[in-house]
C-alpha cells in the first residue's frame, strides 16, 4: 500500500498533535488508512479465526508488532488502525470501536470490555472549518480494566491498575489505583492491593 505520508512520519506528527486540515496530505493519509482498515476489519469480523490468525490480522491492521500474548474477541472496528499500540497480555473484548489516528497506547495486562469506544480526534468548532481534525492520544495504563460500554474521549490518560465502571464516559485523566464511574467518570474509591 502506498501512503501519502510515511507511516512513521504520520505517527510522529500525530504524537505532536499536528492538526489534520481538510485537503492536506494528513487528511489523505487518514482516508487511505480508513479504506485499508475497512478491508482488514471486514476480514477479521466476517468469519471465524483462530487466536493466532486474529493476532496476525491485528498486526496487519496496525503495521506494528503485536505480542503473542495479545487476545481479542471480534468483531472489532477502527477507522485508521495504524496508531494502535498494545503491550503484553492485552485483551480486547467483542464490539470495541477505536478511532486511533491520534494514538491509542494500551499498557501490559489491560482488559478492554465489550463495546468500549476510544476516540482520539476532535473537530474544529468553527463551522467553516468543521472538517479539520485535532488529534490527542489516549493512554491506558498497565492492568487497567475498562468495563463494558465505556467511552474514552481524546487526550485522556488512565493510570495503572485502575478500573473504569461499565457505561462510564471518561472526559479527564484518571489516576492510578482507583475505581472511577459515571458520566463524566469520577473517582469512587481507591484500590487496595492484596499482600
Amino acid at each position: 500500500m502506498e501512503y501519502p505520508v510515511p507511516l512513521e512520519e504520520f505517527r510522529r506528527l500525530m504524537e505532536l498533535k499536528t492538526p489534520i486540515k481538510r485537503d492536506s496530505n494528513l487528511m489523505q493519509m487518514s482516508h487511505v488508512c480508513s479504506q485499508e482498515a475497512l478491508r482488514i476489519t471486514m476480514e477479521l469480523n466476517s468469519k471465524y479465526h483462530t487466536p493466532e490468525e486474529i493476532r496476525e490480522l491485528f498486526e496487519k491492521l496496525t503495521s506494528l508488532p503485536v505480542p503473542k500474548s495479545f487476545g481479542m474477541f471480534p468483531p472489532f472496528y477502527t477507522d485508521c488502525g495504524k496508531n494502535i499500540h498494545v503491550g503484553e497480555n492485552v485483551f480486547i473484548n467483542a464490539g470495541c470501536k477505536f478511532q486511533d489516528q491520534g494514538g491509542i497506547f494500551i499498557g501490559d495486562g489491560a482488559l478492554i470490555g465489550h463495546n468500549a469506544m476510544i476516540a482520539t480526534l476532535n473537530h474544529e468548532e468553527d463551522p467553516e472549518r468543521r472538517n479539520d481534525l485535532y488529534p490527542q492520544p489516549v493512554h491506558i495504563g498497565k492492568k487497567v480494566w475498562l468495563g463494558s460500554n465505556v467511552t474514552i474521549l481524546p487526550g485522556v490518560s488512565i493510570g495503572d491498575n485502575s478500573i473504569i465502571g461499565a457505561g462510564s464516559i471518561v472526559t479527564k485523566n484518571i489516576p492510578a489505583n482507583v475505581v472511577a464511574v459515571g458520566s463524566p467518570a469520577k473517582v469512587l474509591r481507591e484500590i487496595h492491593h492484596g499482600s
